[in-house]
C-alpha cells in the first residue's frame, strides 16, 4: 500500500499511540509453557501493563566499545583503521550467536571509486517483517587534525553493539526479525555535508541498501528504520528529527516520557539529513535519533577535533539504549493494529 491511503494510516496510528498502554503486546513468542491466546491489538482493548523503566542495557558496555573505535584512531570509508573496527564490530556480533553479514559495494565518490562494506547481523524472527535499527561506523575524514569522533560514529556504534547483545540474550523469539544494521560511508568527502556539484556526496551506506532492498522486491518487509547517531552527548537533548514518520517518533518519545527520560528528549523539532532519508524516499517508516545540539558554551564539536571521548558518558548511551529498547513493544504494536486496519478494510 502506498500513497494516500499509507499517509492515512500513519496518521491515524500516530494520534493513537497517546491511548495504547505501550505495553499492549510483547513483540516475543511465549514459550511452550505460557503458550496461550493472544489478546488483540487495540486502543480499547490494549492491556494497562506498567510501562517497563529500565532494561538490562549496560552503559559501561556501550561505552567501552566506544573508546575501542577511538582507539583506532580516525576511521574514513576505505581507511585501514575502519577495516579494524569492522572486525571488531563482527566479532562482538558473533559473539552474541549472531548471523551476521558484510555487504561490500564500491561506489563512485569525489575521491574516485573506494571500496566500502556494510554490516548487517540478524536476530531471526516468526515473520517476514523486518525491524532495522541503525548506526554508521565510519568517520569524517580530515588532513588538517585528528578527528576521532567520540559521538559522530562512535556512539551509536557503541550503543548499537550494546542492544544487540540485550536482545540477543532474550529467551523468546520475536515475532518479528531483526536487524543491526552498521552503515559505511556516511560521511562526505567533500568539506561539507552535501556542497559536491556532480551528485550526491554523503549517505553511501544507506542508498546502497535502499537500492538493495528495493530491487529485491522487499520494501513492504522493512516495518520500521531507527537511526542513532551522535547519542553519546554528556548534555543529552534529543529533538524530533521534522522529516521523521511521526508514528515512530511519537512512539518513541511516549516511552521516554512513561520510562522517566523525558527530560532528554524534548518536543521541539530539528531537521537533520542523514542515514534515515533513503528509508523515507523509499517510503519506509523511519525515525532519527540524533542530538545535534553538541557544544559546550557555543562552541559545537561536531566535525572538530573536540569530537573525544570525555565529551560522550556512559549514562546517556545507557538512556538511548533503554528508550529504544522500551519502544520496541509499542512499535510492535502499532505495526501490528496497522495490519488489522488494512485488513479490515476500515481505511
Amino acid at each position: 500500500m502506498t500513497g494516500r491511503p499509507r499517509l492515512a494510516i500513519h496518521f491515524f496510528l500516530t494520534m493513537m499511540i497517546a491511548m495504547l498502554s505501550f505495553a499492549c503486546v510483547s513483540d516475543k513468542v511465549s514459550s511452550p509453557a505460557a503458550v496461550g491466546p493472544t489478546p488483540p491489538v487495540s486502543a480499547v482493548s490494549a492491556a494497562t501493563a506498567e510501562q517497563q523503566k529500565s532494561t538490562d542495557f549496560n552503559g559501561d558496555k556501550a561505552f567501552a566499545h566506544v573508546k575501542a573505535q577511538v582507539e583506532f584512531g580516525p576511521r574514513p570509508a576505505g581507511s585501514a583503521a575502519l577495516d579494524k573496527t569492522r572486525d571488531y564490530i563482527l566479532k562482538e556480533l558473533k559473539s552474541y550467536g549472531l548471523k551476521t553479514t558484510v555487504d561490500e559495494f564500491t561506489p563512485v565518490t569525489p575521491k574516485g571509486r573506494i571500496k566500502m562494506k556494510n554490516i548487517v547481523a540478524e536476530l531471526p524472527g516468526e515473520s517476514s517483517g523486518v525491524i532495522i535499527i541503525s548506526s554508521h561506523y565510519d568517520t569524517k575524514e580530515y588532513k588538517q587534525f585528528k578527528f576521532l569522533g567520540a559521538n559522530d560514529g562512535g556512539s551509536s556504534t557503541g550503543a548499537l553493539l550494546e542492544i544487540a547483545r540485550v536482545m540477543a540474550s532474550e529467551k523468546n523469539k520475536r515475532k518479528f526479525t531483526y536487524q543491526f544494521v552498521f552503515f559505511d560511508g556516511e560521511e562526505a568527502f567533500c568539506p561539507g555535508w552535501d556542497d559536491c556539484l556532480d551528485g550526491k556526496d554523503n549517505t553511501y551506506g544507506s542508498r546502497h541498501m535502499v537500492d538493495r532492498i528495493q530491487s529485491e522486491g522487499r520494501v513492504d518487509n522493512i516495518k520500521a528504520m531507527i537511526l542513532l547517531d551522535m547519542i553519546g552527548d554528556k548534555d543529552l537533548v534529543i529533538a524530533k528529527e521534522s522529516s521523521s514518520s511521526s508514528w515512530l517518533v511519537e512512539a518513541i518519545w511516549s516511552s521516554a516520557r512513561k520510562a522517566g527520560y523525558g527530560q532528554y528528549f524534548p518536543s521541539r523539532d530539528q531537521y537533520i539529513t542523514d542515514d534515515h532519508i533513503p528509508f523515507l524516499e523509499a517510503g519506509i517508516p523511519a525515525v532519527d535519533l540524533i542530538d545535534f545540539d553538541y557544544e559546550d558554551q557555543g562552541e559545537s564539536f561536531w566535525h572538530t577535533k573536540n569530537d573525544t571521548l570525555d565529551k560522550i558518558s556512559p549514562k546517556s548511551l545507557k538512556i538511548v539504549g533503554d528508550v529504544v529498547l522500551i519502544s520496541i513493544t509499542t512499535i510492535y504494536a502499532v505495526i501490528k493494529l496497522e495490519v488489522l486496519i488494512i485488513h479490515a478494510g476500515k481505511i
